[in-house]
């Protein structure tokens, strides 16, 4: 563009080339109804597995061919992108999608008589929505308005899971990449061991948040001014529902499906930080969180999918950015792959410690006290990897 005035070149106007693919997130979860389309159409009931094949074969596969978005929005382009109400409206047009495909799913188990094989394909889809549904509450849940406050305690009730709106706003946020957080994995702990960690302790921590905040107000824990229970009267209404129009023989399908769901952002929190560790400035005072303190991601497609989850880093350093604005950082922790393919690398521990290991090493430079070591686990380690200690 040129000014006639002066006869220079104009900047040109920021057009993000990414605008549309977001649209991709509004129908990844729409797979959910893909399976029982095929087998409804098919008789072959095989056809309920295709939509996990996606998300645990396919989506990786994509993430490798279509390969890294390093690209980032210009800062004087951020407040425009920030207020620009399309973004918004990707994610109020998901709910209703999400809260369709976990109602959906619901209603398929009781109304077809699936081999246990196809029970198990229809939890797992149904989990991988409700994961969705946590990812969607994570974003709306970091905004000042109102209306996405409340849209990310809708979000997350289909899957019991509200209390992850106190929790990880003003827990993990707070103590992320500190012994002291049940949300950041431990070099040396298994995905499995972490969960016992991490699904109580991320209620307790809620709870204690949440109690210590109306106790100030001079509120009532009971009153609905509690933001865990209002979600949780959310979750009540819509199983209560559910199990009037379907009958009690849906109960263990929500409950199953459910703790498959909130699996998944254990499996999200075991990945994004583990064994990267704030150091400490003063008894219980950390550093401040910087990018370097997330694993980050920038494959495409499961970004597309996933509003930009995968830049952790930006995401931990300035949490109230939107997605659309969140940036790639030269020289960070970088993980091989996307999500998709990381959750299934996290469910094979030994695979996990091939893939990881050596690779938190060469970030942190070898030294364990830069590292999140589990506990039970530190001489063995700082042995096994022949680990400094303060440089020494």
């Amino acid at each position: 563009m040129l000014n006639t005035s002066t006869g220079q070149d104009l900047p040109q106007p920021y057009r993000d080339r990414k605008r549309y693919a977001w649209i991709l997130s509004l129908l990844v979860p729409t797979l959910v109804g893909f399976g029982p389309l095929l087998m409804v159409t098919s008789g072959d009931v095989r056809a309920l597995w295709l939509p996990v094949a996606f998300f645990y074969l396919v989506a990786p596969l994509l993430d490798w061919i279509m390969g890294e978005d390093l690209s980032n929005p210009p800062e004087s382009a951020v407040a425009a992108l920030d207020a620009d109400p399309f973004y918004r409206w990707i994610t109020y047009l998901l709910v209703p999608v999400l809260w369709t495909a976990f109602v959906f799913s619901a209603w398929f188990v009781v109304h077809f008589n699936l081999p246990l094989h196809g029970q198990f394909a229809m939890v797992l889809i149904t989990g991988s929505v409700g994961g969705f549904c946590i990812n969607l509450g994570h974003e709306l849940g970091h905004k000042n308005t109102n209306l996405e406050r409340w849209l990310a305690k809708i979000v997350l009730a289909p899957t019991a899971y509200g209390h992850f709106f106190i929790e990880h706003n003003r827990g993990h946020h707070r103590d992320v990449a500190t012994p002291a957080d049940p949300a950041s994995s431990r070099m040396g702990e298994s995905i499995y061991r972490f969960v016992l960690r991490e699904m109580p302790g991320a209620f307790k921590r809620a709870w204690s948040l949440e109690s210590t905040r109306l106790r100030q107000a001079g509120q009532s824990i009971g009153s609905l001014q509690n933001e865990i229970l209002q979600p949780a009267c959310i979750t009540l209404a819509l199983w209560s529902l559910l199990t009037l129009w379907l009958g009690p023989q849906i109960l263990p399908f929500l409950v199953i499906a459910s703790f498959w769901a909130n699996f998944q952002l254990t499996s999200a929190n075991y990945i994004e930080h583990y064994g990267l560790l704030r150091q400490q400035r003063a008894p219980g005072k950390y550093e401040i969180c910087q990018p370097h303190h997330s694993w980050n991601s920038n494959h495409i497609f499961s970004n597309w999918a996933l509003f930009h989850l995968q830049r952790h880093s930006d995401h931990h350093a300035h949490p109230l950015r939107r997605y659309q604005s969140l940036r790639h950082f030269e020289n960070l922790p970088r993980l091989p792959s996307g999500y998709f393919g990381m959750f299934t690398v996290a469910y094979i521990p030994p695979l996990w410690r091939y893939v990881m290991d050596e690779r938190l090493l060469q970030t942190v430079g070898r030294d364990a006290t830069k590292i999140n070591l589990d506990p039970r686990q530190r001489a063995a380690l700082i042995q096994r990897y022949g680990l400094t200690e303060n440089g020494a």
